[in-house]
């Protein structure tokens, strides 16, 4: 029999899941700062990564909408300390807890039998890289050569080939970066032994790890917790695997069929958010500037349904196209999303270019963005903030209005 809940509902269970209420702890000491970050990384299951810098690259900003004002040393230092976390393809390029490495190993043995990344891969190129790693130790692309074999982003040189593909098929492992370059290392030097080998495992395609189906089975249950509640096709968006899957083996996994009011596709739910619903929590959500690859945010038909908004990364589409700016970050509010802000930074100054209120109050909508301004800018050590754009021009003197009152009471 399906539990019926409301789409609000829904979305608290979304937001506790994520981490995003409740009013953030004191900062404290760095290696409590970094803890929370570990912790973070495995409540999450998956911090995606990107190039793009504006206030911050993705993986900080998410540490950030979930903790506030907490040191980015800490931040890098609890992602990169080589031991707690990997790197590998999850949602997209991800950070993940080491815990999560046999999991990955379906994965692994289809980059194997493909026997090729993007470009061909040669063996002589895979066996140098693997001499050089056991001779010389830890490596960037810079220590083999470098990355490109000219000027075109495509054209990897072959060392960088060889390296990228070793990582896929698990031979070689990231735990760490300098200067937002790889740390490569060979994976039975970084990875625990009982997270690389134990009794009953499968050799499969030279990938040692369990089977492809419990694999798979993991994934599906580490991707409903990480949602709460979900439809096939959320929960399988978080590891990038089979939603025909997640429909098949929901209710064996222990998954509660869910029916949400307001959503035309059948849900699942765990027992745990269920009871985390029954309890009546009333915290409030966090008020913060979100990464658009915040895994709160990152599917967007998820997006649409738990809040509203048609959200889409607008960074690679030609600047007279752009409806939302460069950079557009979703602003957290009340347990809802209330706006859209484009920050860069000018000096000492955060610049919104582009303020976007979403349907509702305004006045809601203009002390969410006031609010999560202030404090993106603290957090970034800017002195002050400008606000350019106001979508729609009626509502920028209640917006302006707003950051000068948020500032009048926090000085």
């Amino acid at each position: 029999m399906s539990v019926s809940i409301t789409a609000d509902q829904a979305r608290r269970i979304a937001l506790w899941r994520q981490g995003l209420l409740g009013t953030p702890p004191k900062p404290g000491k760095p290696a409590v700062q970094e803890q929370r970050v570990h912790d973070m990384v495995r409540s999450l299951g998956a911090v995606q990564l990107d190039t793009i810098s504006v206030l911050a690259r993705t993986h900080e900003l998410v540490a950030y909408a979930r903790f506030g004002a907490i040191e980015r040393r800490s931040i890098e230092a609890a992602y990169w300390n080589g031991n707690s976390s990997f790197e590998y393809w999850s949602h997209a390029a991800c950070i993940l807890p080491v815990e999560s490495w046999p999991l990955f190993a379906f994965r692994r043995r289809h980059y194997a039998r493909r026997g090729i990344r993007w470009h061909e891969v040669t063996q002589k190129s895979v066996d140098a890289v693997l001499a050089r790693l056991r001779s010389d130790g830890q490596l960037t692309t810079k220590d083999i050569g470098g990355a490109k074999a000219s000027g075109y982003w495509w054209d990897w040189s072959d060392s960088k080939i060889a390296m990228e593909y070793l990582l896929d098929i698990g031979e070689v492992v990231c735990t760490s970066r300098v200067g937002w370059r790889r740390v490569y290392d060979l994976a039975e030097r970084v990875i625990p032994t009982g997270l690389r080998t134990k009794r009953g495992w499968s050799d499969a395609d030279g990938i040692i790890g369990p089977s492809d189906e419990e694999c798979t089975h993991a994934l599906i249950r580490a991707g409903a917790d990480v949602m709460g509640v979900g439809t096939a096709d959320d929960i399988a968006d978080v590891h990038r695997i089979s939603k025909v899957d997640v429909r098949k083996f929901a209710v064996e996994l222990g998954l509660v069929p869910v029916t949400v009011r307001g959503w035309s596709d059948p849900a699942w739910a765990t027992v745990e958010a269920l009871e985390w619903l029954g309890s009546g929590s009333r915290a409030k959500s966090r008020t913060t500037l979100l990464s658009p690859f915040d895994s709160i945010i990152w599917h967007r038909p998820r997006t649409q349904r738990l809040f509203g908004m048609h959200h889409r990364l607008e960074a690679y589409t030609p600047a007279p196209k752009r409806v939302h700016g460069y950079f557009a970050m979703p602003v957290l509010h009340r347990g809802d999303l209330v706006a859209r802000v484009d920050p860069k930074r000018e000096g000492s100054v955060l610049v919104a270019s582009r303020v976007t209120l979403e349907e509702g109050p305004v006045g809601t909508a203009a002390e969410g963005v006031a609010l999560a301004l202030l404090e993106a800018a603290r957090w970034v050590g800017c002195e002050d903030i400008r606000i350019d754009e106001v979508i729609p021009a009626s509502a920028a003197r209640k917006v302006r209005a707003a950051l000068k009152d948020a500032r009048r009471l926090a000085s």
